[in-house]
């Protein structure tokens, strides 16, 4: 076991680390691949790499950053840091060419791509392609939560969690939209916002093709096709494949329209139908037929629209099978039938 001595330094210091600068006793290498340090258990694949690691046990921080005076046990680290005040990326992704200002970052990155999962769960055998990721896991079934919020007191399992969540308190948004000038308290929800303005669907249903910007919006489509309804309503019982229409659909129970219109005060329970009403106010038509460039402010409306062009008749009668390319149109024509029956019927009871 590793003792510690006093040094004229205001720190403690294990004697292992004086000693690794004339021997390799203390740096464990039964297992070329497992190289250990003694003091702080991290690992490495080389054993130079171990060597320069100790002595951030052992040397003082002696390269300092001129930009926010962040001090650096080596010059490397130095320089590698730099690069988040330049925002240099001298490393890209030859698949999606994202740059990447470490080399570690751009191989973990990689794993996107090649959906390479290394590291495993011992416990449900779940695969991750980060260690880091791993670790955090673990804590899902130890129920760890080493971070907690000195406001008010939730846990959590991972600091960055605790950090996006201190931000509730402080109502700080750090990430900005360059477009739109949008604040986001998380990078993630940046990016996801972004993908409106570049309409980047990344992700793509593997029944149909139809491509999504988000992982949760893909899972809740799958459901389009499975039929899986897994949130219901516990007034009347209705299905719903996710927990937002359900709670769009629990507000016709409620009577609840949380979402007013500040020109003419109409309320609505759902914050999409209040932005497609204030287009009536504004005259805004965002959506543009590619055929004949004629403008809607709904794009259920441009959707019916290009059926002109298309010719395309997705609704027909049961009893004629003629086609219509609204709904209300085969309603309306499903009424003819009804008519005729009811005038067939009053002529037999003349006859009678």
């Amino acid at each position: 076991m590793a003792t510690f001595i006093k040094t004229n330094e205001t720190h403690l210091i294990s004697d292992l680390c004086v000693k690794t600068v004339d021997t390799d006793k203390n740096i464990n290498d039964k297992n070329t691949r497992s190289l250990t340090c003694d003091i702080c258990g991290q690992e490495f694949c080389q054993k130079r790499l171990l060597k320069k690691h100790f002595h951030t046990h052992t040397k003082e921080k002696q390269y300092s950053c001129d930009v926010c005076h962040k001090n650096f046990p080596h010059k490397s680290n130095l320089n590698v840091h730099l690069r988040a005040h330049t925002n240099e990326k001298p490393f890209s992704c030859d698949v999606c060419g994202r740059g990447f200002s470490v080399r570690l970052s751009l191989t973990r990155h990689y794993r996107i791509h090649t959906n390479e999962k290394p590291f495993s769960c011992d416990i449900c055998h779940t695969d991750f392609s980060h260690k880091s990721s791993l670790n955090v896991h673990l804590r899902a079934h130890t129920n760890e939560k080493p971070f907690s919020c000195d406001v008010c007191g939730k846990g959590f399992s991972e600091r960055g969690s605790l950090t996006k969540h201190h931000r509730i308190h402080t109502n700080e948004k750090p990430f900005s939209c360059d477009v739109c000038g949008k604040g986001f308290s998380e990078r993630g929800s940046l990016t996801k916002h972004h993908r409106i303005h570049t309409n980047e669907k990344p992700f793509s249903c593997d029944v149909c093709h139809k491509g999504f910007s988000q992982t949760s919006s893909l899972n809740v489509h799958l459901r389009v096709h499975t039929n899986e309804k897994p949130f219901s309503c516990d007034v009347c019982g209705k299905g719903f494949s996710d927990r937002g229409n359900l709670t769009k659909h629990y507000r016709i129970h409620t009577n609840e329209k949380p979402f007013s219109c500040d020109v003419c005060g109409k309320g609505f329970s759902d914050r999409g139908n209040l932005t497609t009403h204030y287009r009536i106010h504004t005259n805004e038509k965002p959506f543009s037929c590619d055929v004949c460039h004629k403008d809607f402010s709904h794009k259920n409306n441009l959707n019916v629209h290009l059926r002109t062009h298309t010719k395309e008749k997705p609704f027909s009668c049961d009893v004629c099978h003629k086609g219509f390319s609204q709904k209300r149109n085969l309603n309306a024509h499903l009424r003819t039938h009804s008519n005729k029956n009811q005038y067939s019927g009053n002529v037999e009871k003349d006859f009678l």
